[in-house]
């Protein structure tokens, strides 16, 4: 069973200084029918305009995933981390029993453009942590680059759930294929570009939610830059 969830459906907040597409209820934006799939529950396209961001807020008991797609991320936490995100980082924090931080866009003329993934964990209360992974695009073209894993596979960053994330980076000459198990579920988000899987048109910011499927086909990409969940 395939769901086409497309980007112009999606929930918007325009703030002036940020403005983002959510891909599941979050904040004013409520949808009963994109509650979460499965652990997975914020998608958050955020732009956030130069020399602005988000101050210093507490998160409890979550996986949050970064994943800039041009532009760059200040980040600084109550754990001691201080980092700037760029496009090709991957950075992971576990808020666990608790945290606090902050991100801003520490340019003055550049917009900075990512995503927020929030992923529910597979138990409560873990200590906080932190890692940034940087993989560049070349990584990623024609692949499905693991990114995230409960276990660190291929020097991913680890998740305390039982999900995988992969990013790929597409164009006509690159189809490919993922084997989902019956047991599992699988989301497709487009970060950027067109791509069609299993038939299904895609553009940027459409998302397949998929279940009961025994294989992925990814192919007909146009510039196009995807992430696959691969979720209990």
């Amino acid at each position: 069973m395939i769901e086409l969830r497309k980007n112009e459906h999606r929930g918007v907040a325009n703030l002036g200084w940020l403005y983002s597409r959510h891909s599941f209820s979050f904040g004013d934006y409520y949808d009963p029918q994109h509650v979460g799939f499965g652990p997975l529950l914020v998608i958050n396209e955020d732009q956030v305009h130069p020399g602005r961001g988000f101050g210093t807020h507490g998160h409890r008991n979550m996986e949050i995933i970064s994943y800039v797609l041009s532009g760059e991320l200040t980040h600084k936490d109550s754990m001691g981390n201080g980092s700037v995100i760029r496009p090709g980082d991957v950075q992971r924090m576990s808020a666990g029993t608790g945290v606090t931080h902050s991100e801003f866009n520490p340019s003055q003329t550049d917009l900075v453009h990512f995503l927020q993934i929030w992923i529910a964990p597979s138990r409560q209360g873990v200590a906080p942590s932190y890692e940034q992974l940087h993989i560049d695009s070349a990584a990623k073209r024609g692949v499905l680059r693991v990114i995230a894993s409960s276990d660190g596979r291929d020097g991913s960053v680890r998740l305390h759930q039982d999900a995988l994330i992969y990013a790929s980076v597409l164009s006509h000459e690159d189809p490919i294929e993922f084997a989902l198990h019956p047991d599992r579920r699988a989301y497709v988000h487009v970060a950027r570009g067109a791509v069609s899987v299993n038939g299904i048109p895609l553009a940027d910011g459409d998302a397949l939610k998929i279940s009961q499927e025994n294989q992925l086909i990814f192919d007909q990409a146009k510039d196009a830059e995807i992430l696959l969940f691969d979720l209990p």
